[in-house]
């Protein structure tokens, strides 16, 4: 197993807990030097707060661990695309890698903001993408 799908699995764990919240099941997980410092999960429901993703949690998690904004060695690794919202996010705390699971053709920032992360930034998806889309499409569909 790759670092990559250890710390994906470790944004799946984080998805299922907001699974069992009925939350949407979106996980991530921030990595700075091979030590994960920061774990988070979606929390809108919970919250009422449409911007509680779980890549804003993380984000601010780490923030917070490292005790400064710019997150320059990290690598955010996050279950499905993220939006653009986040994206933002992303590239405003100069996270110089991204990974993510599940691509999202109909809200992810690749379609709507491509060039909103920082420069430098390299973005890998289709990490575990079988298994992270999977827990999304079964829980729209038992929603629906």
């Amino acid at each position: 197993m790759t670092n990559d799908e250890k710390y994906m699995r470790m944004a799946l764990g984080e998805a299922q807990k907001a699974l069992a919240k009925d939350e949407i099941p979106i996980g991530a997980v921030v990595v700075c030097h091979d030590t994960v410092v920061a774990r988070a999960y979606n929390l809108t429901e919970t919250l009422t707060d449409v911007t509680a993703h779980a890549e804003m949690q993380a984000i601010t998690m780490a923030a917070n661990t490292l005790g400064g904004k710019y997150l320059t060695d990290c690598t955010l690794y996050v279950t499905v695309e993220p939006c653009p919202m986040c994206a933002g996010a992303i590239g405003w705390a100069q996270v110089p890698r991204i990974v993510f699971g599940a691509p999202d053709p109909k809200r992810g920032f690749r379609e709507y903001a491509p060039r909103v992360l920082h420069p430098k930034a390299v973005c890998i998806g289709g990490i575990l993408e079988e298994e992270c889309r999977q827990l999304m499409q079964d829980f729209f569909k038992n929603r629906r």
